[in-house]
């Protein structure tokens, strides 16, 4: 008797265990998409540096206390703090992030990549020799000093903005230094960062630390500081690139993203040159965390990837 009704039972329930799934995922995209912004400004600027309504009350990467001095220095320099007007007046922003990972080598996607609003690219990524994979268009490039080019124009295009994210105060001392022309201070760096800067200094931007504060917090959900000796982690330039263009952009594809399993260290992470995830040993990221961040948002069909990826 017992045995017999067990399918009207399930049947029952599944209506009532459908609608828990759909809720928990309609939950977890809107938890997703609440964490976008939409601002739009994602520069600073001189003009209006000194009416801030609420000032700052974080240091580098997260805010500017204690930089700003520094800041209205390269900010007085750099004539230019807007996107191009061709870009701005879009009504619906098509954009790209090419990460630089392995996953894109092979995969021929540069002649897709080209036909994108904006191309965002990171660091020191080279483009030459690598169109068929990763295009030849370049809208914007993020970078900080140890990942920069002493000759931007050899991968990247006369209009392309350079997009300094500061993750220390040094970083901006850097800067300042190459547009006055002054000493080169080199300690505090990590890896030596070049002493000059080739190229128009009027394509150069520094990205409002507002956004790595929002990737940090409301994206990754990781500690702004700590009172302990512990190493803080800080947002990679990739994943911090994916959430300017989610707060910039109508449509967020990505490519190049996802690194290979952390045991393999002998396994390229570049579709370029020959780190593997040996050099990843040290880092200030977690990237296991940032990849689950990257899997939510996917999933919320915030972003899009291009290839088949992990």
């Amino acid at each position: 008797f017992l045995s017999s009704l067990t399918p009207a039972w399930c049947l029952w329930l599944l209506p009532i265990l459908l609608f828990f799934i759909v809720f928990i995922m309609y939950y977890c995209s809107y938890a997703i998409l609440q964490s976008i912004s939409r601002q739009t400004q994602l520069f600073l600027k001189l003009d209006d540096f000194f009416w801030r309504e609420h000032l700052s009350k974080l240091a580098l990467p997260y805010g500017i206390k204690g930089s700003e001095l520094l800041l209205l220095k390269v900010l007085a320099v750099i004539a230019n703090y807007e996107v191009p007007a061709n870009i701005e007046n879009l009504e619906c922003r098509t954009c790209v992030v090419i990460g630089n990972g392995f996953a894109i080598k092979n995969s021929s996607l540069g002649s897709i990549i080209n036909k994108y609003d904006v191309v965002i690219r990171l660091n020191d990524a080279p483009v030459r020799g690598y169109e068929e994979d990763v295009g030849n268009k370049t809208t914007m490039r993020f970078f900080y000093p140890e990942s920069a080019s002493y000759n931007p124009g050899l991968h990247n295009e006369p209009d392309t903005l350079l997009v300094l994210v500061p993750f220390k105060q040094q970083d901006l001392r850097w800067l300042k230094e190459i547009l006055y022309n002054e000493k080169r201070v080199r300690k505090g760096f990590w890896k030596p960062p070049p002493q000059i800067l080739l190229g128009d200094v009027n394509k150069i931007r520094v990205l409002d630390p507002h956004f790595l504060q929002q990737t940090a917090d409301r994206l990754l959900r990781i500690p702004l500081h700590s009172k302990s000796k512990q190493k803080l982690v800080h947002p990679t330039t990739g994943i911090l690139a994916v959430f300017v263009a989610l707060n910039y952009c109508d449509v967020v594809h990505v490519a190049g993203f996802g690194y290979p399993n952390s045991k393999s260290q002998r396994q390229p992470i570049h579709y370029y040159g020959y780190d593997t995830m040996k050099s990843m040993k040290n880092s200030y990221h977690d990237l296991n965390h940032e990849a689950e961040a990257l899997k939510r948002l996917e999933d919320s069909r915030a972003i899009l990837y291009l290839h088949p990826h992990l």
